[in-house]
Protein backbone atom coordinates (compact mmCIF):
# COMPACT_ATOMS: atom_id res chain seq x y z
CA UNK A 1 0.00 0.00 0.00
CA UNK A 2 1.53 3.64 -0.96
CA UNK A 3 1.30 6.88 1.12
CA UNK A 4 -1.93 6.89 2.19
CA UNK A 5 -4.12 10.29 2.28
CA UNK A 6 -6.67 9.15 5.03
CA UNK A 7 -7.53 6.09 6.78
CA UNK A 8 -10.17 4.73 9.03
CA UNK A 9 -9.58 1.71 11.94
CA UNK A 10 -11.21 -0.76 9.60
CA UNK A 11 -9.50 0.19 6.32
CA UNK A 12 -12.63 1.66 4.80
CA UNK A 13 -14.18 5.07 3.98
CA UNK A 14 -17.57 4.35 5.79
CA UNK A 15 -20.07 5.88 3.88
CA UNK A 16 -18.41 4.74 0.16
CA UNK A 17 -19.75 1.17 0.70
CA UNK A 18 -17.60 -2.02 -1.19
CA UNK A 19 -17.24 -1.43 -4.77
CA UNK A 20 -16.62 -4.11 -7.42
CA UNK A 21 -14.78 -2.46 -10.74
CA UNK A 22 -15.59 -5.44 -13.64
CA UNK A 23 -13.52 -4.71 -16.53
CA UNK A 24 -14.53 -5.45 -19.83
CA UNK A 25 -12.91 -5.75 -23.62
CA UNK A 26 -11.21 -7.91 -25.59
CA UNK A 27 -7.40 -8.90 -25.02
CA UNK A 28 -4.53 -6.17 -25.73
CA UNK A 29 -7.21 -3.32 -25.03
CA UNK A 30 -5.25 -2.26 -21.73
CA UNK A 31 -7.41 -3.69 -19.37
CA UNK A 32 -4.72 -4.99 -16.88
CA UNK A 33 -2.49 -1.88 -17.11
CA UNK A 34 -5.90 0.03 -16.41
CA UNK A 35 -7.04 -2.23 -13.55
CA UNK A 36 -2.88 -1.86 -11.59
CA UNK A 37 -2.81 1.92 -12.36
CA UNK A 38 -6.26 1.95 -10.32
CA UNK A 39 -5.37 -0.02 -7.97
CA UNK A 40 -2.06 1.97 -7.12
CA UNK A 41 -3.80 4.90 -6.75
CA UNK A 42 -6.99 3.76 -4.91
CA UNK A 43 -4.02 2.60 -2.43
CA UNK A 44 -2.23 5.98 -2.61
CA UNK A 45 -5.92 7.70 -1.56
CA UNK A 46 -5.94 5.23 1.43
CA UNK A 47 -8.89 2.89 0.18
CA UNK A 48 -8.15 -0.94 0.13
CA UNK A 49 -8.59 -2.04 -3.00
CA UNK A 50 -7.08 -5.06 -4.65
CA UNK A 51 -6.43 -6.35 -8.01
CA UNK A 52 -8.59 -10.50 -8.62
CA UNK A 53 -6.58 -11.36 -12.21
CA UNK A 54 -8.77 -14.30 -14.04
CA UNK A 55 -5.31 -14.20 -15.86
CA UNK A 56 -3.63 -14.95 -13.15
CA UNK A 57 -5.96 -17.68 -11.20
CA UNK A 58 -5.27 -19.29 -14.78
CA UNK A 59 -1.75 -19.52 -15.04
CA UNK A 60 -1.82 -20.44 -11.45
CA UNK A 61 -3.79 -23.76 -12.34
CA UNK A 62 -2.60 -24.67 -16.12
CA UNK A 63 0.36 -22.49 -16.56
CA UNK A 64 0.88 -20.59 -19.71
CA UNK A 65 -1.25 -21.76 -22.48
CA UNK A 66 -1.14 -21.49 -25.98
CA UNK A 67 -4.42 -19.39 -28.43
CA UNK A 68 -6.01 -22.80 -29.25
CA UNK A 69 -7.15 -22.69 -25.80
CA UNK A 70 -9.22 -19.96 -26.06
CA UNK A 71 -11.48 -21.37 -29.42
CA UNK A 72 -15.17 -20.65 -28.90
CA UNK A 73 -15.50 -24.44 -29.99
CA UNK A 74 -13.28 -26.14 -27.61
CA UNK A 75 -16.36 -26.01 -25.00
CA UNK A 76 -14.42 -28.61 -22.31
CA UNK A 77 -11.61 -25.46 -21.95
CA UNK A 78 -14.62 -22.93 -21.68
CA UNK A 79 -15.89 -24.50 -18.86
CA UNK A 80 -12.52 -25.09 -17.38
CA UNK A 81 -12.05 -21.07 -17.91
CA UNK A 82 -15.31 -20.44 -16.47
CA UNK A 83 -15.18 -22.22 -13.32
CA UNK A 84 -11.67 -20.61 -12.98
CA UNK A 85 -13.12 -17.21 -13.10
CA UNK A 86 -15.82 -18.10 -10.87
CA UNK A 87 -13.36 -19.35 -8.66
CA UNK A 88 -11.90 -15.40 -9.14
CA UNK A 89 -15.00 -13.76 -8.59
CA UNK A 90 -16.34 -15.75 -5.31
CA UNK A 91 -12.28 -14.88 -3.68
CA UNK A 92 -12.88 -11.29 -4.68
CA UNK A 93 -16.79 -11.19 -2.88
CA UNK A 94 -15.19 -12.79 0.02
CA UNK A 95 -12.37 -10.70 0.27
CA UNK A 96 -14.83 -7.29 0.09
CA UNK A 97 -16.96 -8.89 2.44
CA UNK A 98 -14.90 -10.02 5.21
CA UNK A 99 -11.68 -9.43 4.28
CA UNK A 100 -11.55 -5.68 5.50
CA UNK A 101 -11.05 -4.46 1.47
CA UNK A 102 -13.16 -1.86 -0.28
CA UNK A 103 -12.67 -1.32 -3.78
CA UNK A 104 -12.05 -4.88 -5.71
CA UNK A 105 -10.77 -4.91 -9.71
CA UNK A 106 -11.90 -8.13 -11.02
CA UNK A 107 -9.59 -8.26 -14.02
CA UNK A 108 -11.06 -10.40 -17.05
CA UNK A 109 -12.38 -9.96 -20.76
CA UNK A 110 -16.05 -10.32 -19.91
CA UNK A 111 -16.86 -9.86 -23.15
CA UNK A 112 -20.70 -10.87 -23.26
CA UNK A 113 -23.81 -9.34 -21.61
CA UNK A 114 -25.10 -12.72 -20.25
CA UNK A 115 -21.87 -12.76 -18.39
CA UNK A 116 -21.71 -9.60 -17.14
CA UNK A 117 -25.48 -9.69 -15.99
CA UNK A 118 -24.64 -12.94 -13.93
CA UNK A 119 -22.09 -10.85 -12.23
CA UNK A 120 -23.70 -7.87 -11.87
CA UNK A 121 -26.53 -9.85 -10.23
CA UNK A 122 -24.11 -12.21 -7.96
CA UNK A 123 -22.69 -8.74 -6.46
CA UNK A 124 -26.01 -7.29 -5.98
CA UNK A 125 -27.58 -9.53 -3.88
CA UNK A 126 -24.17 -9.10 -2.10
CA UNK A 127 -24.47 -5.59 -1.45
CA UNK A 128 -21.49 -4.69 -3.37
CA UNK A 129 -21.71 -1.77 -5.95
CA UNK A 130 -20.58 -2.69 -9.10
CA UNK A 131 -18.81 -0.19 -12.04
CA UNK A 132 -18.29 -2.19 -15.33
CA UNK A 133 -14.78 -0.23 -17.45
CA UNK A 134 -14.84 -1.48 -20.78
CA UNK A 135 -11.84 -0.85 -22.98
CA UNK A 136 -12.19 -0.50 -26.43
CA UNK A 137 -9.76 0.50 -29.19
CA UNK A 138 -10.89 1.32 -33.19
CA UNK A 139 -7.09 1.76 -33.96
CA UNK A 140 -5.30 -0.65 -35.08
CA UNK A 141 -2.06 0.66 -34.32
CA UNK A 142 -2.80 1.17 -30.48
CA UNK A 143 -3.84 -2.56 -30.74
CA UNK A 144 -0.45 -3.58 -32.25
CA UNK A 145 1.39 -1.73 -29.60
CA UNK A 146 -0.55 -3.20 -26.72
CA UNK A 147 0.38 -6.51 -27.91
CA UNK A 148 3.66 -5.93 -28.62
CA UNK A 149 3.92 -4.45 -24.78
CA UNK A 150 2.09 -7.60 -23.37
CA UNK A 151 4.45 -10.11 -25.35
CA UNK A 152 7.17 -8.59 -23.57
CA UNK A 153 5.75 -8.53 -20.05
CA UNK A 154 3.37 -10.85 -19.68
CA UNK A 155 3.94 -14.43 -17.79
CA UNK A 156 1.96 -16.15 -20.65
CA UNK A 157 5.22 -15.48 -23.45
CA UNK A 158 8.58 -16.08 -21.05
CA UNK A 159 10.89 -17.53 -22.99
CA UNK A 160 8.80 -17.27 -26.28
CA UNK A 161 10.46 -15.98 -29.79
CA UNK A 162 8.75 -12.11 -30.22
CA UNK A 163 7.25 -12.81 -33.17
CA UNK A 164 5.98 -16.05 -32.53
CA UNK A 165 4.40 -14.35 -29.42
CA UNK A 166 2.57 -11.49 -31.24
CA UNK A 167 1.40 -13.67 -33.94
CA UNK A 168 0.02 -16.00 -31.02
CA UNK A 169 -1.88 -13.21 -29.27
CA UNK A 170 -3.64 -11.59 -32.60
CA UNK A 171 -4.84 -15.49 -32.87
CA UNK A 172 -6.47 -15.30 -29.14
CA UNK A 173 -7.75 -12.09 -29.68
CA UNK A 174 -9.41 -13.20 -32.91
CA UNK A 175 -11.11 -16.27 -31.11
CA UNK A 176 -12.38 -13.84 -28.33
CA UNK A 177 -13.86 -11.54 -31.20
CA UNK A 178 -16.15 -14.08 -32.18
CA UNK A 179 -18.36 -13.63 -28.82
CA UNK A 180 -17.42 -10.29 -27.87
CA UNK A 181 -20.82 -7.44 -27.14
CA UNK A 182 -19.74 -4.19 -26.45
CA UNK A 183 -22.26 -2.99 -23.11
CA UNK A 184 -25.42 -2.00 -24.17
CA UNK A 185 -27.47 -2.31 -21.38
CA UNK A 186 -28.34 1.48 -19.77
CA UNK A 187 -29.64 0.07 -16.64
CA UNK A 188 -25.61 -1.28 -15.85
CA UNK A 189 -22.97 1.21 -14.16
CA UNK A 190 -20.34 1.25 -16.87
CA UNK A 191 -17.67 3.72 -18.22
CA UNK A 192 -16.20 3.15 -21.29
CA UNK A 193 -12.87 4.13 -22.50
CA UNK A 194 -12.48 4.78 -26.05
CA UNK A 195 -8.92 4.36 -27.73
CA UNK A 196 -7.12 4.63 -23.70
CA UNK A 197 -8.17 7.99 -22.97
CA UNK A 198 -8.97 9.55 -26.11
CA UNK A 199 -12.97 9.36 -25.00
CA UNK A 200 -14.94 8.87 -22.09
CA UNK A 201 -18.72 7.44 -22.24
CA UNK A 202 -20.37 7.22 -18.75
CA UNK A 203 -23.22 5.94 -17.88
CA UNK A 204 -25.22 5.24 -14.36
CA UNK A 205 -22.19 6.33 -12.28
CA UNK A 206 -23.01 7.53 -9.21
CA UNK A 207 -20.60 7.37 -5.32
CA UNK A 208 -17.75 9.02 -4.10
CA UNK A 209 -15.22 6.38 -4.89
CA UNK A 210 -16.77 6.07 -8.10
CA UNK A 211 -16.63 9.61 -8.85
CA UNK A 212 -12.78 9.50 -8.23
CA UNK A 213 -11.93 6.64 -10.48
CA UNK A 214 -13.83 8.05 -13.25
CA UNK A 215 -11.57 11.38 -12.70
CA UNK A 216 -8.67 9.36 -12.51
CA UNK A 217 -9.69 7.30 -15.91
CA UNK A 218 -9.54 10.63 -17.35
CA UNK A 219 -6.10 11.19 -16.84
CA UNK A 220 -4.88 7.75 -17.67
CA UNK A 221 -3.00 6.46 -21.01
CA UNK A 222 -1.14 3.45 -21.59
CA UNK A 223 1.33 5.20 -24.32
CA UNK A 224 5.26 4.34 -24.00
CA UNK A 225 7.28 6.53 -22.20
CA UNK A 226 9.97 6.98 -19.37
CA UNK A 227 9.92 9.35 -16.46
CA UNK A 228 13.41 10.35 -14.84
CA UNK A 229 14.51 11.54 -11.47
CA UNK A 230 17.18 13.19 -10.07
CA UNK A 231 18.28 15.09 -6.91
CA UNK A 232 19.14 19.06 -7.40
CA UNK A 233 22.86 20.25 -6.57
CA UNK A 234 24.26 20.82 -3.43
CA UNK A 235 23.86 24.24 -2.30
CA UNK A 236 25.44 26.63 -0.76
CA UNK A 237 23.94 26.23 3.09
CA UNK A 238 22.04 22.80 2.79
CA UNK A 239 21.55 23.26 6.36
CA UNK A 240 19.29 26.31 6.24
CA UNK A 241 15.61 25.83 4.82
CA UNK A 242 14.65 29.34 5.16
CA UNK A 243 17.55 30.68 3.38
CA UNK A 244 17.01 28.53 -0.04
CA UNK A 245 20.74 29.91 -1.14
CA UNK A 246 22.10 29.18 -4.80
CA UNK A 247 23.82 26.48 -5.95
CA UNK A 248 27.36 25.89 -4.57
CA UNK A 249 29.97 25.51 -7.59
CA UNK A 250 29.72 21.74 -6.92
CA UNK A 251 26.04 21.66 -7.84
CA UNK A 252 26.65 24.15 -11.04
CA UNK A 253 29.03 21.19 -12.40
CA UNK A 254 26.52 19.12 -11.28
CA UNK A 255 23.98 20.49 -12.95
CA UNK A 256 25.70 20.71 -16.20
CA UNK A 257 26.80 17.01 -15.75
CA UNK A 258 23.53 15.57 -15.32
CA UNK A 259 21.98 17.89 -18.41
CA UNK A 260 24.99 16.29 -20.65
CA UNK A 261 24.42 12.76 -19.33
CA UNK A 262 20.91 12.31 -19.76
CA UNK A 263 20.94 13.83 -23.12
CA UNK A 264 23.53 11.62 -24.62
CA UNK A 265 21.98 8.80 -22.73
CA UNK A 266 18.57 9.44 -24.01
CA UNK A 267 19.83 9.69 -27.61
CA UNK A 268 21.97 6.49 -27.11
CA UNK A 269 18.76 4.33 -25.84
CA UNK A 270 16.48 5.67 -29.04
CA UNK A 271 19.13 5.19 -31.64
CA UNK A 272 19.39 1.33 -30.29
CA UNK A 273 16.13 0.84 -30.01
CA UNK A 274 14.65 1.67 -33.37
CA UNK A 275 11.61 2.48 -32.24
CA UNK A 276 10.22 5.50 -33.97
CA UNK A 277 7.34 5.87 -30.98
CA UNK A 278 10.88 6.22 -28.43
CA UNK A 279 12.77 8.66 -30.60
CA UNK A 280 9.55 11.05 -31.25
CA UNK A 281 9.04 11.80 -27.95
CA UNK A 282 10.03 14.84 -26.36
CA UNK A 283 11.86 15.72 -23.07
CA UNK A 284 10.12 17.53 -20.31
CA UNK A 285 11.98 18.70 -17.42
CA UNK A 286 9.75 19.25 -14.23
CA UNK A 287 10.92 20.77 -10.84
CA UNK A 288 9.94 22.91 -7.67
CA UNK A 289 10.31 26.65 -7.07
CA UNK A 290 13.19 26.55 -4.57
CA UNK A 291 16.14 27.63 -5.85
CA UNK A 292 18.84 24.86 -6.07
CA UNK A 293 16.03 22.74 -7.80
CA UNK A 294 15.35 25.56 -10.46
CA UNK A 295 19.18 26.31 -10.80
CA UNK A 296 19.90 22.74 -11.64
CA UNK A 297 17.10 22.43 -13.99
CA UNK A 298 18.25 25.90 -15.86
CA UNK A 299 21.20 24.20 -18.03
CA UNK A 300 18.16 22.43 -19.98
CA UNK A 301 16.51 25.99 -20.39
CA UNK A 302 20.18 26.63 -22.25
CA UNK A 303 19.65 23.82 -25.05
CA UNK A 304 15.75 24.77 -25.27
CA UNK A 305 14.32 21.81 -23.40
CA UNK A 306 11.20 23.01 -21.57
CA UNK A 307 11.64 23.23 -17.78
CA UNK A 308 8.41 23.93 -15.83
CA UNK A 309 8.25 24.73 -12.38
CA UNK A 310 5.72 23.57 -10.07
CA UNK A 311 5.42 24.43 -6.30
CA UNK A 312 4.07 21.13 -4.79
CA UNK A 313 7.55 19.87 -5.77
CA UNK A 314 9.10 21.85 -2.66
CA UNK A 315 10.81 19.89 -0.21
CA UNK A 316 9.46 19.40 3.23
CA UNK A 317 9.34 22.19 4.88
CA UNK A 318 11.89 21.13 8.75
CA UNK A 319 9.86 24.09 10.74
CA UNK A 320 11.70 25.17 14.13
CA UNK A 321 14.47 22.08 13.18
CA UNK A 322 15.81 24.33 10.39
CA UNK A 323 19.17 25.06 10.58
CA UNK A 324 19.86 22.70 13.70
CA UNK A 325 22.48 19.70 14.03
CA UNK A 326 21.11 16.47 14.87
CA UNK A 327 22.14 16.62 18.37
CA UNK A 328 20.61 20.15 18.72
CA UNK A 329 17.26 18.89 17.58
CA UNK A 330 17.76 16.01 19.98
CA UNK A 331 18.49 18.66 23.22
CA UNK A 332 15.68 20.97 22.47
CA UNK A 333 13.13 18.86 21.24
CA UNK A 334 13.57 15.14 22.84
CA UNK A 335 10.22 13.75 22.90
CA UNK A 336 9.86 15.07 19.09
CA UNK A 337 12.71 12.81 18.20
CA UNK A 338 11.28 10.00 19.68
CA UNK A 339 8.06 10.17 17.76
CA UNK A 340 9.59 10.71 14.97
CA UNK A 341 11.65 7.43 15.04
CA UNK A 342 8.46 5.54 15.86
CA UNK A 343 6.00 7.42 13.45
CA UNK A 344 8.75 8.34 10.46
CA UNK A 345 6.28 8.98 7.82
CA UNK A 346 3.19 11.12 9.85
CA UNK A 347 5.13 12.73 12.32
CA UNK A 348 6.05 16.55 12.26
CA UNK A 349 8.09 18.55 14.36
CA UNK A 350 6.28 22.22 15.64
CA UNK A 351 5.93 24.52 12.57
CA UNK A 352 7.26 21.49 10.23
CA UNK A 353 5.46 19.36 7.52
CA UNK A 354 5.15 15.28 7.39
CA UNK A 355 5.96 12.95 4.84
CA UNK A 356 2.06 12.40 4.94
CA UNK A 357 1.57 16.27 4.49
CA UNK A 358 3.78 16.15 1.16
CA UNK A 359 1.79 13.10 -0.10
CA UNK A 360 -1.21 14.68 0.46
CA UNK A 361 0.29 18.43 -1.54
CA UNK A 362 1.77 15.99 -4.40
CA UNK A 363 -1.60 14.38 -5.40
CA UNK A 364 -2.16 17.34 -8.47
CA UNK A 365 1.10 16.51 -9.84
CA UNK A 366 0.85 12.62 -9.89
CA UNK A 367 -2.22 13.29 -11.77
CA UNK A 368 -0.27 15.54 -14.59
CA UNK A 369 2.58 12.39 -14.46
CA UNK A 370 -0.07 10.15 -15.13
CA UNK A 371 -1.31 12.40 -18.19
CA UNK A 372 1.74 13.41 -19.41
CA UNK A 373 2.43 11.49 -22.94
CA UNK A 374 6.33 12.56 -23.41
CA UNK A 375 9.38 11.71 -21.21
CA UNK A 376 9.82 13.38 -17.97
CA UNK A 377 12.90 14.45 -15.64
CA UNK A 378 11.63 15.13 -12.45
CA UNK A 379 14.62 17.12 -10.33
CA UNK A 380 13.52 17.69 -6.84
CA UNK A 381 14.94 16.94 -3.19
CA UNK A 382 14.77 13.45 -1.90
CA UNK A 383 12.19 13.54 0.14
CA UNK A 384 9.91 14.80 -2.76
CA UNK A 385 11.32 12.02 -5.14
CA UNK A 386 10.82 9.09 -1.97
CA UNK A 387 6.52 10.30 -2.11
CA UNK A 388 6.56 9.87 -6.17
CA UNK A 389 8.82 6.68 -6.15
CA UNK A 390 6.76 5.20 -3.44
CA UNK A 391 3.20 5.98 -5.52
CA UNK A 392 4.71 4.67 -9.04
CA UNK A 393 6.24 1.39 -7.09
CA UNK A 394 3.04 0.91 -4.65
CA UNK A 395 5.22 1.08 -1.57
CA UNK A 396 4.00 1.26 2.23
CA UNK A 397 4.22 4.42 3.77
CA UNK A 398 6.91 2.99 6.34
CA UNK A 399 9.33 2.44 3.58
CA UNK A 400 8.73 5.84 2.42
CA UNK A 401 11.39 7.67 4.89
CA UNK A 402 13.99 5.11 3.86
CA UNK A 403 13.93 4.97 -0.14
CA UNK A 404 17.55 5.50 -1.16
CA UNK A 405 17.77 8.59 -3.62
CA UNK A 406 21.64 8.95 -4.06
CA UNK A 407 22.36 12.26 -5.80
CA UNK A 408 25.15 10.33 -8.11
CA UNK A 409 22.25 8.30 -10.15
CA UNK A 410 19.51 8.87 -12.36
CA UNK A 411 16.43 6.67 -11.80
CA UNK A 412 14.86 5.61 -15.05
CA UNK A 413 11.61 4.63 -14.47
CA UNK A 414 9.69 2.71 -17.46
CA UNK A 415 5.81 2.25 -16.47
CA UNK A 416 4.13 -1.03 -17.84
CA UNK A 417 0.78 -3.03 -17.41
CA UNK A 418 2.69 -5.60 -15.16
CA UNK A 419 4.19 -2.83 -12.94
CA UNK A 420 6.56 0.02 -13.62
CA UNK A 421 10.49 -1.17 -14.00
CA UNK A 422 13.36 0.55 -12.76
CA UNK A 423 16.95 1.22 -13.25
CA UNK A 424 19.53 3.22 -11.75
CA UNK A 425 22.16 4.48 -14.01
CA UNK A 426 25.42 6.72 -12.53
CA UNK A 427 25.71 9.96 -13.82
CA UNK A 428 29.40 10.68 -15.00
Amino acid sequence: MAAQLYKTSSGRLFHAGAVAIITVGLPARGKTHLSRSLCRYLRWLGVSAKVFSVGNYRRERLGPVQSGYFDPSNHDAFEQRLSIANDCLDDMIEWLLNGGGQVSIYDGNNITEERRKDINTILVANGIHPLFIESICNKPEIVLANIRSVKISSPDYVGWDPEQAVVDYKNRIERHMANYETIGDLTLPFVKLMNVGEQLIVNNVHGYLQSRIVYFLMNLHNRRRTIYFARAGECVDPSSYKDDSDLSAEGNQYAQQLRDFLLAYREQKQTSSGNTEDQERHLMVWTSTRKKDRQTATSFVEVGIPVRQHSVLNQMNPGEVDGLTPQQIKEKFPEEVVNAQTHPYSHRYPRAESYHDLAIRLESVIMELEREKNDVLIIAHDSVLRCLYAYLFDRTESEIPTISIPRSCLLEITPSAYGCKESRVEIH
